[in-house]
């Protein structure tokens, strides 16, 4: 039986609107935000973090965001995901969400266009 719509869920894609439709997928207890077949978000604890790359996270840092830290239950090793979250101020107005989320949108196409397009064969 599918699980049914998360709010939080519905809440965000509301909130991305202005930027076109996004889809939310269920991944390891949290979830990812996609468009254009990228993921640019994660979603944990009814937080939105964005993908940066150092400048986008120098940005975000300055607004009071603070990184996504997975913690990796073999060991208990802190490691930082490269996911920062949304601004506080940011999560009650569609026009400035979305505008954060082009730029971590964009940081996903940069990273996802720097990856070789095959693999190198298994010898």
């Amino acid at each position: 039986m599918p699980k049914p719509p998360d709010p939080f869920h519905e809440f965000v894609a509301e909130l991305f609107a202005p930027m076109g439709s996004v889809s939310i997928r269920r991944m390891f207890g949290g979830a990812g935000v996609f468009r254009d077949g990228l993921m640019f978000a994660l979603l944990g604890d009814d937080t939105v973090y964005l993908k940066t790359d150092a400048r986008l996270r120098a940005d975000l840092e300055a607004e009071g965001s603070a990184p996504f830290i997975w913690i990796k239950p073999s060991t208990g090793e802190a490691i930082d995901m490269g996911y920062v979250n949304l601004p506080s101020c940011a999560m009650d107005d569609p026009d400035e969400a979305s505008a954060w989320a082009k730029r971590a949108l964009a940081v996903a196409k940069a990273k996802a266009a720097a990856k070789p397009l095959t693999r190198p064969k298994k010898k």
